[in-house]
């Protein structure tokens, strides 16, 4: 019997709870003193499909010049905005989130990645369909920006899973309670 794929954040965040400058930079976050590269590798390992937003998408598209940084993975962009171009590497959603996930974690493989942003991961806990967080928080205060999580009117409870430390990065490890 297979085991059910597992929806989870991986992200970075600063110590005052931001992902990002308002301006969309993460400047503060790569000038941080890390450890090779924060266990992202072996995270990677760990997820064949890969989902986020629109708006990460266009980042991570500005960020890497074009060149798409997840080609070996299933990848999933959510728009509500009708698709403006084409991407042999990516698939472009507008479906409730709840039935998309459902679809994704009965089928067959590793576990799933939400890269963000806090748009689309707020909607996925807010129904509650995220199995697992790993916050890597960076000794950075940046005083406002894109938060890690938007006030709303759900609550999640959290059993922390471990800890691990990359340097001057802390990496919280946390499964959501169901």
């Amino acid at each position: 019997m297979n085991k059910q794929r597992k929806l989870v954040v991986f992200i970075a965040t600063s110590l005052d709870g931001y992902i990002a400058t308002n301006e969309e930079s993460l400047d503060w976050l790569f000038n941080v003193e890390g450890e090779g590269d924060n266990g992202y590798s072996e995270f990677f390992e760990t997820v064949d499909t890969i989902i986020m937003g629109r708006r990460t998408y266009d980042w991570i598209m500005r960020y890497e010049k074009g060149d798409f940084p997840y080609r070996n993975k299933n990848c999933f962009v959510f728009s509500k905005a009708p698709k403006r171009e084409t991407n042999p590497d990516v698939e472009f959603v507008n479906e409730e989130v709840g039935q998309f996930t459902d679809k994704l974690k009965r089928a067959v493989g590793k576990d799933i990645w939400i890269v963000g942003g806090g748009e689309l991961m707020h909607s996925f806990l807010k129904e509650k369909l995220i199995d697992e967080l790993i916050i890597t928080i960076a000794p950075r205060l940046i005083g406002q920006g894109i938060p890690l999580f938007k006030a709303a009117d759900y609550q999640l409870d959290l059993s922390l899973i471990g800890t691990r430390r990359f340097n001057q990065f802390v990496e919280l490890h946390y499964k959501v309670q169901k």
